[in-house]
């Protein structure tokens, strides 16, 4: 797995530019991963609508739940489907809008030094091995790509916004993870 460098991007991921991204405050300060989890509607994997989500498509009389949601405008970096492929939505070298309020170790802001990784998943469910090996495969991609990252400088959603988010959940297996990295 490669990171192309001078334009943010996994090479082995489809790209699908999303508009909700903006610049870093500073981009060399690419510091920590943030892992999520995704399934839209919720606990219903496969088709588009993730991809939607995040290219501010989302039609809003789909699904009930997608009333709720559709005005948000959310990015990631990466997403990680059941399958094990790999979309990428957001550069790394740019600021996805992944994390919203959050903090890590007392660093507000998240979005501003981390990149995003969403897994196809929910709270309730385990997760693809090919999700592991992709997922496990990438981060040793990113710490080699940025100096400042490193496998400890991982976390959940709910580690960075306790309280507000509960991802990437208890069917998360941080253990397996580390096994691989």
């Amino acid at each position: 797995m490669e990171i192309d460098s001078d334009q943010g991007l996994l090479t082995s991921a489809v790209f699908h530019a999303s508009p909700n991204l903006d610049d870093r405050p500073d981009p060399s300060d690419i510091s920590g991963i943030v892992i999520h989890n995704i399934s839209l509607p919720p606990g219903e994997f496969g088709g588009g609508w993730i991809d939607d989500l995040f290219l501010n498509k989302l039609d809003p009389s789909a699904h009930p739940y997608f009333a709720e949601i559709s005005h948000l405008r959310v990015s990631t970096h990466i997403l990680i489907r059941r399958n094990g492929e790999l979309i990428q939505y957001v550069p790394f070298s740019k600021r996805a809008w992944h994390a919203g309020l959050s903090s890590w170790e007392g660093q507000e802001r998240c979005n501003d030094f981390t990149i995003g990784i969403e897994l196809e998943g929910c709270d309730d469910n385990n997760f693809e091995q090919a999700q592991y090996q992709q997922l496990s495969e990438l981060i040793v991609a990113l710490c080699e790509s940025y100096p400042l990252l490193s496998t400890d400088k991982i976390k959940g959603h709910s580690d960075i916004s306790p309280g507000r988010k509960t991802d990437p959940g208890p069917f998360f297996d941080w253990d397996h993870l580390r096994s691989l990295i």
